[in-house]
């Protein structure tokens, strides 16, 4: 199999902006739209050019552009679209000042200090997003997604509907190659997959590292122009717009996702109505190389195996996660894609997914990725998570009272402490420590007020009731997923919470000075050993065998079989 780059030539208009229907119509749009785009009151402004144009004048565009024209003009689209069309949703809307709310309540949260009454505020305030997850979790309900479903596909190709796969890459040339290979091995007919991969045009090793390898898939290759926002978002977007598939999962590049996992996905929605937009499958790292990283393994588990299938089966709104989200496209075009501009353009997803009346549902099918060993590129990664969970609040809490009427009381509040209270929290936790110790320093020291010790109790009293629960709830994770050294990795909780901290005030600032900012994470820099791309050629090796039926066939068990999968509607099918 080759790849597909000249294909995407007619599909890349599909979103195409202003125009004439012609080369020069398209040159003048880009000239104005561009003029624009650099223009100091760009955000006051109207529409200056259509965002969207009639079937026959894309159809004109995407016979008379270039490849790069095309390309171009979906990317201003990809990065402008809800923005224009549904602006009260898309951060790049909000003000200066707005984002400066999260420093200032940092340093509201310093002058708390100063007085007993607020500083005990303030513990009972820290204290609120851990109780909540704790009463989440001890709900004796189970997510009617979460059922396996082991299937095998060979009776059931003809009716499968065509999926698309969407892989950002940015600097990705180390794990392209174990990404390929794991969405090779998906148990999913190849006719019906519609893999597509965005690549920054000014980033040739990514491409090279694609196009150095037999593919046995088709594969769509997208070279995303260098325009800003930098982002991930922009990227699905610009992917999105050239999707062929009923439905659309989303892949990291480190991802490796169950082989049956596609299907779990397709059961999870013939089994739900189509008020299920969206599941998401678990995540899990298994990245052992340091004290953090194995920490992250017990966050990941805790989050995605514990907490998030109680918030489904809730009917509360997901904040979803940034890879393995299975998606019914229509609905993700319906509600105007992904923000370009928030840089948690995930959880702001699940959120606006729950404003619009879907749901989101967790799935029993896992991927595995890859965790940070190096406190360096944690801290980047965890500040780009807090500053987009920020930006999500603030974008949706523009008008408190529609964001109630949308998501009534209970969403209101899991919003409020899932998506706020993870900052505020994070903010909040140094300023108890510095609290605890200094009161402490002054009353035996300095002899400060020494009868009365309400200060640093609860203080102390804050900082322990957010580690414990912490601690329960990574063991019950790590538990399940049967990982040993469970004590040993939740040991180094009080540590984490400082790293987690200092993370948080980073994002503040940052959403002050350079909002939309997308700090990479960088993978496959800890690797010394050559067991990954090995098991890679087997696999590969595994896979040709057995399209050429060389490869000897166990028979499964009767649960295993496909007749034990949901019938598949015919709007699925025909769609």
């Amino acid at each position: 199999m080759g790849l597909g780059v000249a294909s995407i030539r007619a599909r890349s208009c599909e979103t195409g902006c202003d125009g004439a229907g012609s080369r020069s119509g398209l040159r003048e749009f880009f000239k104005q739209g561009l003029s624009w785009l650099g223009s100091r009151d760009a955000r006051s402004q109207e529409i200056p050019f259509g965002l969207l144009l009639t079937a026959a004048q894309k159809r004109s565009l995407a016979l008379s552009a270039s490849i790069e024209e095309a390309l171009r003009a979906t990317a201003v689209c990809a990065a402008e679209q809800l923005r224009y069309t549904n602006p009260k949703f898309s951060a790049a809307t909000l003000s200066g000042r707005a984002n400066m709310c999260p420093l200032l309540f940092g340093l509201l949260a310093i002058l708390a200090l100063f007085t007993i009454p607020s500083t005990i505020a303030l513990c009972l305030l820290a204290l609120l997003p851990i109780g909540y997850r704790i009463l989440v979790v001890s709900q004796f309900r189970s997510s009617q997604n979460e059922s396996p479903l082991a299937c095998s596909v060979s009776a059931l190709d003809h009716g499968l509907p065509v999926y698309t796969i969407i892989a950002p890459l940015h600097r990705e040339a180390r794990v392209v190659d174990q990404l390929l290979s794991a969405i090779e091995s998906l148990n999913y007919p190849a006719a019906k997959l519609d893999v597509i991969l965005v690549v920054e045009a000014d980033e040739p090793l990514t491409r090279a590292a694609i196009t150095a390898r037999q593919h046995r898939i088709p594969i769509t290759v997208v070279p995303a122009p260098p325009s800003e926002p930098r982002t991930k978002p922009k990227a699905l977007n610009i992917a999105l717009s050239l999707a062929r598939g009923t439905f659309t999962v989303i892949y990291d590049a480190e991802d490796r996702p169950e082989p049956d996992q596609l299907l779990h996905a397709l059961g999870a929605f013939c089994l739900s109505g189509d008020e299920l937009a969206c599941v998401q499958a678990r995540l899990h790292t298994d990245t052992m190389g340091s004290w953090l990283a194995r920490y992250f393994t017990a966050e990941y588990a805790a989050h995605f195996d514990v907490f998030l299938p109680k918030l489904a089966a809730l009917g509360l709104p997901l904040p979803l996660g940034g890879s393995s989200n299975h998606f019914r496209t229509a609905i993700l075009r319906e509600i105007g894609c992904w923000d370009a501009y928030n840089v948690t353009e995930d959880a702001d997803l699940g959120i606006r997914l729950a404003r619009f009346g879907y749901r989101c549902g967790v799935i029993n099918s896992t991927t595995h990725e890859e965790a940070p060993t190096a406190i360096r590129v944690w801290i980047r990664q965890r500040s780009r998570w807090f500053k987009g969970w920020m930006q999500t609040w603030l974008v949706h809490m523009r008008d408190p009272y529609k964001l109630y009427r949308d998501l009534r009381m209970r969403g209101f509040i899991a919003f409020q402490l899932i998506v706020g209270g993870s900052a505020m929290v994070a903010l909040i936790h140094p300023i108890l420590l510095i609290g605890a110790v200094w009161s402490a320093f002054a009353s035996h020291v300095l002899g400060d007020d020494p009868g009365n010790p309400i200060r640093p109790v609860a203080c102390v009293a804050a900082i322990i009731g957010s580690y414990l629960p912490t601690i329960c709830l990574g063991w019950i994770g790590l538990y399940r997923r049967r990982i040993p050294r469970r004590l040993s990795t939740l040991a180094c909780t009080p540590f984490h919470w400082l790293l987690v901290s200092v993370a948080a005030w980073r994002a503040a600032i940052e959403l002050i000075i350079a909002p939309f900012h997308w700090n990479k994470t960088e993978h496959a820099l800890d690797r010394t050993d050559t067991i990954t791309p090995a098991l890679l050629d087997l696999t590969r090796q595994l896979g040709d065998l057995k399209e050429a039926g060389e490869l000897l066939q166990i028979q499964a068990g009767a649960k295993d079989s496909a007749a034990n999968l949901p019938p598949i509607p015919r709007e699925i099918v025909s769609g």
